[in-house]
Formats: C-alpha cells, sequence, structure tokens
C-alpha cells in the first residue's frame, strides 16, 4: 500500500476549487506524488519529460476537453490508466473516451470518495502490471533471440519467464477478485462461464448456479439490447438495465459494459467479458434531484406571480399615475417575470412527465377546431411579420380526435410558435393534418432558416438548444416536453429539413381519429 501511495498522479480540472477538494483527499489518503494543473496544455508540458503511473483529467474544459486531452496523454503513455471525470449528462462522452481512446474507467461527479480512492489504487496497480506485462513480454522476444545462442539454458528461461507470468495474473486475479464492480465471462449464447464475488453479490447467487446461466435469466431488458453483445465486434455499453436478485427479488439497476476477448480459428469472438456497474445510488441521486428542481420550481411560482400581479398594478394605475420611463422600467421587469415563471412551468411540465406522476386527459373533440383555435392564437404574430398562415386538411373535414386537448395544444403552439420565430418576413408557414388509417398526422412546414442534418437528432433531448447555427434561443425544453407528450399518447414525432429551404416538424397519433357521425 506505502509504494501505491508513492506513485506519480497527474490531476488535471480546471475548476480550481474541485482541484483543491481532491488535493485535500488524496492527501488525507497518503498519496505523496501528485501534480496537479489546471490547464491541460500544461499538463501535457510536464507529461512529456515526466511518467506518471495515473492520470484523472474532468471532461468539460475550456481549452481543450477531456477527450481530447486523454487521447493526446494515450499517444505518450499508451499502457497508462486514465481516469474521466464527468457528470451523468456527459455520459455519452465517457462512453465515446472508452471505445475510442481506451480509459480505464469513468467517474461521475459528484463521486463518492471512497470508490474514487478504490478506482485510482485499482488503476495505478493495473498501470503497474500493464507496464509488468509489456517488460515480460520485451524479455520473452529477447529471450527467444537468444534461444537460438543458448538452446541450453531454454528450460531455465522459460521456467522464469513462466514464474512471471504466474505472478502478474495471481495480481490479476486478485484484482478481479476484490473490484468493486461485478466482472462476467460469457460465450457467444450468452451463457454465463464465470462471475467474480461482486456479480455473486448482486444476484445473490454464488458462482456454481451461475455458471451456465443465461443473461435473459439474471437481466432485465428488451432483447435487442442483449443482442448487441455479439451482434457488434468491439467493447459495447448497455445502460438502463436491471439485474434480478434471487434473495430478496429486488431489480437492481446496472450498467454493462462488453467486449470480445477471446477468439476461436475462424477469427470471430466467442467469449466476452462484462464489467457490471451497480448505479442504484446514481439514480437515487438523481431522483433527489429532480424531485428537489420540482419542489424549488413549485415553490418559485409563487412569488413570482406575486410580483408579476404587483408590477401590473403599477403599469395600469392602480397606484397612481407614473412616468413613461418608469412604465418602460417597470414593464421590462413584470416581462422578465414572466419569462422565469414560464420557464419554471415548463421544468415543473418535465418533471410531471419523467416521474410519471400526470395522467392525460383524453376527450374526444373537432379536430378543425382544435386547430383553428390554435392557429388563432399566433395569427398576430405571424400578422406582424408578414407571414402568410395557412391551414390544410387532407381527408379530415369533420374527423373527430381523440387526445388530452390541453396538452396536445401545447405541442402545436411550440411547434408555431417555433416556425414563426425562425421564419423571416412575408414567409409561409403550412399547418397540415392527414388521417393514415385512423393515425392523425399532423405537420407544421416553414419556410425558414433551416437546421443541418448533424443537428436534427439533438432536436428532442431536454436543455437541447437546438442547432450550431442556434436556431434557439430558449431554455431548450419545448420540443423535450413536446416530444414527452407525443410519446404519451403512444405516438412519435419528427424533424425534416434543408438549410436555407426550410423545417418541417410532423407528429404522429395512433388510432386517435374517426370519421364524425352525422345524424
Amino acid at each position: 500500500m506505502e509504494n501505491l501511495k508513492s506513485k506519480k498522479i497527474v490531476a488535471v480540472d480546471d475548476d480550481s476549487t474541485l482541484l483543491s477538494t481532491l488535493k485535500m483527499l488524496l492527501k488525507l489518503e497518503g498519496f505523496e506524488n501528485v501534480e496537479y494543473f489546471t490547464e491541460p496544455k500544461k499538463a501535457l508540458d510536464y507529461l512529456k519529460d515526466n511518467r506518471p503511473d495515473l492520470v484523472l483529467s474532468d471532461f468539460m474544459m475550456p481549452e481543450m476537453n477531456g477527450f481530447e486531452f486523454l487521447s493526446k496523454v494515450k499517444e505518450l503513455y499508451n499502457d497508462v490508466s486514465m481516469i474521466l471525470l464527468t457528470g451523468y449528462a456527459d455520459k455519452e462522452n465517457a462512453i465515446k473516451a472508452i471505445n475510442e481512446v481506451g480509459i480505464y474507467k469513468y467517474i461521475e461527479k459528484p463521486w463518492d470518495n471512497e470508490d474514487l480512492i478504490i478506482n485510482i489504487r485499482n488503476g495505478i496497480e493495473r498501470s503497474g502490471l500493464i507496464s509488468d506485462l509489456n517488460q515480460k513480454i520485451e524479455e520473452l522476444s529477447i529471450a527467444k533471440a537468444q534461444l537460438e545462442k543458448y538452446s541450453h539454458s531454454l528450460e531455465e528461461i522459460v521456467m522464469q519467464k513462466t514464474a512471471d507470468l504466474v505472478e502478474s495474473n495471481t495480481k490479476l486475479s486478485a484484482i478481479i477478485n476484490y473490484c468493486a464492480d461485478g466482472i462476467i465471462i460469457v460465450s457467444s449464447d450468452k451463457k454465463i462461464i464465470q462471475a467474480n464475488p461482486a456479480f455473486e453479490n448482486i444476484t445473490g447467487l454464488d458462482k456454481h448456479l451461475l455458471e451456465g446461466k443465461s443473461l435473459e435469466e439474471l437481466i432485465v431488458s428488451d432483447e435487442s439490447k442483449l443482442q448487441k453483445i455479439t451482434n457488434e465486434k468491439r467493447e459495447v455499453l448497455l445502460r438502463d438495465l436491471a439485474i434480478k436478485n434471487f434473495i430478496n427479488d429486488k431489480k437492481i439497476p446496472v450498467e454493462i459494459n462488453f467486449a470480445p476477448i477471446l477468439y476461436d480459428e475462424s477469427g470471430s469472438e466467442t467469449n466476452y467479458v462484462g464489467v457490471v456497474r451497480n448505479v442504484s445510488l446514481q439514480k437515487e441521486m438523481e431522483r433527489l434531484r429532480d424531485d428537489f428542481i420540482a419542489t424549488l420550481t413549485h415553490d418559485l411560482r409563487t412569488p413570482l406571480l406575486a410580483a408579476i400581479q404587483t408590477l401590473q398594478f403599477f403599469l395600469d394605475g392602480s397606484l397612481g399615475d407614473i412616468e413613461d420611463r418608469q412604465r418602460t422600467l417597470l414593464d421590462t421587469m413584470k416581462k422578465s417575470n414572466e419569462d422565469m415563471l414560464g420557464l419554471v412551468n415548463a421544468l415543473l411540465e418535465v418533471y410531471k412527465y419523467e416521474s410519471g406522476k400526470l395522467n392525460l386527459c383524453k376527450t374526444t373533440f373537432s379536430l378543425k377546431s382544435f386547430i383553428e383555435d390554435c392557429v388563432a392564437q399566433v395569427q398576430p404574430l405571424a400578422d406582424k411579420k408578414h407571414i402568410d398562415l395557412k391551414i390544410i386538411y387532407e381527408n379530415t373535414d369533420g374527423a373527430e380526435l381523440t387526445a388530452d386537448r390541453n396538452e396536445l395544444r401545447r405541442v402545436l403552439l411550440n411547434l408555431c410558435g417555433n416556425a414563426l420565430n425562425h421564419t423571416k418576413e412575408n414567409g409561409c408557414i403550412e399547418v397540415s393534418t392527414s388521417d393514415k388509417e385512423g393515425d392523425l398526422i399532423l405537420s407544421v412546414k416553414d419556410n425558414g432558416i433551416g437546421i443541418p442534418q448533424n443537428d436534427l437528432t439533438k432536436l428532442f433531448k431536454r436543455f437541447s438548444q437546438g442547432t450550431s447555427q442556434k436556431r434557439s434561443a430558449g431554455t431548450g425544453l419545448g420540443l423535450y416536453l413536446s416530444r414527452q407528450i407525443i410519446e404519451a399518447h403512444n405516438g412519435k414525432i419528427w424533424a425534416e429539413s434543408q438549410v436555407s429551404k426550410g423545417s418541417v416538424f410532423s407528429v404522429m397519433i395512433p388510432k386517435s381519429l374517426k370519421t364524425k357521425q352525422t345524424v
């Protein structure tokens, strides 16, 4: 242990406060040889002349992100363990770092101190083992060259190298057996061949009962996710899974990273190793975070409404006459408070959908009346920009729609509002409806600035600002909330676009239309 604490560690994070916290933690744990940097470029200059045993890096940094920084470290020292510190929202980047750079671990912020220290120790040991193994391989190559000259010493050399490899294997086995994450080896037909004690604890079964079991018996997931294990010819990270514990019958949320490890004579993978991480703590932290946001935003509504009403009293003269300059300032304050109230309401709606606490109130109503009411609300904005706002009904005359009218109205107003914001003066917007065997297809088409193809997949994510062209200057919740509403109706929402030619946002709600019966 003392030997580990003398190993060289390089830590990089542009947040000096976070770096100070890390420095205090490592100092308390007795790590003596640690270099700290707030700038990744300075860290690289240092690393060119100083070989580390472990590199810790934040992901979000201004000069160079963690992915770019660790890629350059990988070029300098291929066998050094690297740990990426990242937020839960940046998991896709962490996965990319695992697949492309080959980092040892990613740890989510805020980290658990004990878990971080364990991973640092394991990472240092791993660097040493890989370095030893590479050294042994090099020594074996030298031994092979010497074999022709010193054939009489072959047996002695082989015995020595075998002993060294056995020692390295023993150390590696110790790491696997005492690793906090579950580790399993599965065959190409997804049968468990071997499991470590951590995985036994997750399932509640010992290795004798686990061996030969199919992953489908243990993992709660749709079949398509498990198919990726053998379909993909590279590392695969599976998320949003759960493993059944056979002792208490609980479902434990996990993430599993699979990679091929053995090959047969034909070159195809025969076995796969999976690292199973228990993410119960992260899921609980997410739930607490969302509950906190929901509570906070809910409590903000009352003072905001009070402020808006008070400002309105000043503006409408209820509290006496005010000067024009005062009216302008008070009006600006009122609009700012209304914008903040809109954000608070949007956050509350997002929380309700994500937590499953909002039940749809479906009714049957006239599709034409619904469309015309929504269009009438945005018509003044269209008139102000001299935009031609059209309604087109395709085989939906007299049709009735069964849905939650208020929630669907929110979606259509959001799509029309976006189209108006990003369509130039004298442009044209078409709102069209069609009946596809009882499915409602609702589209909003504009001839605005358009969206690059690479950005289309980002549109419906939470807090997405739209595109690299800064199409949207809002909170990034409008389209995300629209997606939640449509998916709650078991429908789909998508976008098609061409830059400088315009965009079409479409919604499909299955089996929601019927022809109105006439008497």
